[in-house]
């Protein structure tokens, strides 16, 4: 059991890190507003365990909010089930919103709870890999636009995160892999020696070793913790949490939200991030392919879609968070485990990397 804390003054709250958490009260009575407690899950957690956190929460009036599952539905018009099933059952302001999944449960439960009467109490459970350690941590909610991932939300900080390591064993492969790519983002952009271990440790994370997930999550969720103490909203040292998610939006938007799963696109942008530190010469090839062979070895995709142009990069990269006057920014290395967010590169630099062959660089590593 780890208890971390992010530190944001009146409205810091912990995060709970262990097994067989979901279904004792104590993680969750505490940081309850009142007796009305809303459940938001979706169609593939629910049957796994709304049951659980519903048993914990006896007592209270407790409702349950089932979405449909994935990035897709990640929009105003599911949103609205959320409001529905809150003004449905006439919960008040005093109500909590529990958000029990994944990252898109996470976020849209979050935004549903920061509009709600102008703003409720809400409780982060995250059931994957990659919510544990990046998307239930720092406040950021929102939806989906066709034109661009995450551009409507809010910053709301949750009450309190409880993560249950014991629900990794009822994820797919392709999401535990999915997760690792925000897993080794954190030792890329600001924890070197991290990386070292998830060199030495990936093998155990895969195969869901108990301390060595937990030992990840922590390490994440501290580094996460970290930036956001600095910079809740984003004005700096934060957007280098973003490493890879330019160029991975870009991935999401254009083959259409759930067709990569966000981590997935975060690795292939992840790759062509490292590819571009090297352009610029702030990293070496030997530093590059450390990273992208890390992520291979997690089961990451590193190699972004065939069918994607730099034109299509260019034009999806141009609705990004990050632009600022009109200026895309990225996040690069300058060194292993020291990201930087900048718009100072030379274009041609940027098209290079965009056009590189990113599938001979995989070929490669994979036959070494």
């Amino acid at each position: 059991m780890q208890t971390l804390k992010v530190d944001l003054g009146e409205r810091s709250y912990p995060i709970y890190i262990g097994e067989q958490l979901l279904a004792n009260p104590e993680w969750f009575v505490p940081h309850l507003a009142g007796k009305q407690v809303a459940i938001v899950t979706n169609e593939t957690v629910a049957p796994l365990y709304l049951e659980q956190l519903s048993t914990a929460l006896e007592g209270r009036s407790v409702i349950s909010v089932v979405l449909p599952d994935g990035e897709a539905h990640k929009n105003w018009e599911t949103l609205q089930l959320i409001f529905d099933g809150l003004l449905t059952a006439r919960h008040d302001r005093r109500t909590t919103v529990i958000a029990l999944g994944g990252g898109v449960v996470g976020d849209m439960a979050g935004f549903a709870a920061a509009c709600y009467q102008r703003g409720v109490e809400f409780i982060q459970v995250p059931t994957t890999l990659l919510s544990q350690v990046d998307s239930s941590v720092g406040g950021k909610t929102g939806i989906n636009h066709p034109l661009g991932k995450n551009m409507i939300g809010a910053f709301y900080q949750p009450n309190a995160v409880v993560i249950d390591t014991a629900t990794l064993r009822t994820l797919p492969a392709r999401e535990l892999s999915a997760g690792m790519a925000e897993v080794i983002k954190y030792g890329l952009i600001c924890d070197e020696p991290f990386l070292g271990w998830l060199e030495s440790n990936v093998e155990a994370l895969m195969a869901l070793d108990p301390a060595a997930l937990t030992e990840a999550i922590r390490r994440s969720c501290q580094a996460k913790a970290d930036v956001v103490n600095a910079d809740e909203r984003e004005t700096g040292v934060r957007a280098t949490l973003n490493l890879g998610h330019t160029f991975g939006h870009a991935i999401e938007t254009h083959m259409g939200y759930g067709v990569w799963l966000h981590g997935e696109a975060v690795g292939a942008g992840t790759a062509m991030a490292l590819e571009m530190s090297m352009r610029l010469g702030w990293i070496g090839e030997a530093e590059r392919d450390r990273g992208i062979r890390l992520l291979m070895r997690a089961g990451v995709p590193v190699v972004p879609p065939a069918e994607m142009s730099p034109e299509d990069f260019l034009r999806h990269m141009a609705v990004d968070k990050k632009v600022l006057d009109g200026r895309m920014r990225l996040v690069l290395l300058q060194a292993m485990g020291q990201a930087t967010v900048t718009d100072q590169y030379p274009q041609d630099v940027l098209q290079a990397t965009l056009a590189a062959d990113y599938a001979a660089i995989a070929a490669q590593l994979q036959g070494e």
